[in-house]
């Protein structure tokens, strides 16, 4: 710290701020560094509050390789104590992690898992089920999606409002097979949609006529990447008069091809990163931007 700079005394921020300010750190921020802050602040760190939501997405940084991701993920599911309401694991993962959250955390609101190679579609279904409470749930994946699995989920998370799918699995020539399988489980299962994302998905004009008919309150369609629908004509105009937001199969998807610009940490993690001695002047400017 340079001569006269005023150097903030963490320990005396109110303990429901602190609890605010650790809410919007990923996994590795917390366990590994804003325990490290001050003893105010690892008390906050144990309480079954701030672990609430779990967010394990790291700037690219940080090789995640050095860490037991699967170990992490463990812990701070038992420090919510059930109270988990939202996860999202990107970039590990496994059924058995996603078993192992499912057995602790029943009042669940949102999960994501978004490139988990380790994870599939029989593991997604197996965990899902178990949380009935389930509003949001996003799957990332290169791997198949069963429709039973799906439709199993559907029956069993009857306050699902959001359903994201990006399933980048093409054929030889560079498209999505045709398939139905997907939007038909929805169809007869998912009644009570707001938002969907089906991307790279191969329903068809059939699958896509199912949906519109049996989710009446959706009002946010995502069917980029899927080549096989055709949405011209009064299939069109239907989904106008009806969606309030609609992403075309042509539609960019360049927020997918570069997420790291939209990990909104990533800009002030150099304060996270490189803690030593002077923990609270490295804080500063990164806590300032969340307040």
């Amino acid at each position: 710290m340079k001569s006269g700079e005023y150097k903030r005394n963490w320990a005396d921020l109110p303990p429901e701020l602190t609890s605010s300010i650790l809410l919007r750190l990923n996994i590795h921020d917390k366990l590994n560094n804003a325990q490290k802050v001050c003893k105010s602040w690892r008390r906050v760190c144990k309480d079954p509050s701030t672990w609430t939501k779990i967010e394990t997405r790291m700037s690219k940084k940080i090789d995640i390789w050095k860490y037991d991701l699967e170990a992490m993920c463990r812990h701070a599911v038992d420090l919510s104590r059930g109270g988990l309401l939202e996860i999202n694991i990107e970039d590990f993962g496994s059924d058995s992690l996603l078993s192992y959250i499912a057995d602790r955390s029943s009042n669940l609101r949102r999960l994501g898992a978004v490139n988990c190679g380790g994870i599939t579609s029989f593991g997604i279904f197996k965990a899902v089920v178990k949380l009935p409470l389930l509003e949001e749930l996003e799957v990332v994946t290169h791997s198949v999606i069963s429709g039973d699995h799906l439709k199993a989920i559907g029956k069993s998370c009857p306050n699902l409002r959001t359903l994201k799918i990006r399933q980048l699995k093409l054929n030889g020539m560079g498209y999505v097979d045709c398939g139905d399988e997907i939007a038909l489980a929805i169809a007869e299962t998912m009644h009570g949609l707001r938002h969907l994302q089906l991307l790279g998905n191969g329903l068809s004009d059939a699958g896509l006529n199912a949906i519109l008919d049996n989710c009446p309150n959706l009002d946010h369609l995502d069917i980029r990447k899927c080549f096989n629908v055709n949405l011209v004509g009064d299939r069109e105009k239907q989904c106008y008069d009806r969606i309030k937001v609609l992403r075309h199969p042509n539609d960019s998807i360049h927020e997918y091809d570069a997420i790291v610009s939209d990990y909104s940490y990533d800009s002030e993690e150099e304060y996270v990163y490189d803690i030593s001695d002077d923990v609270g002047y490295r804080f500063d400017s990164y806590i300032s931007s969340l307040l």
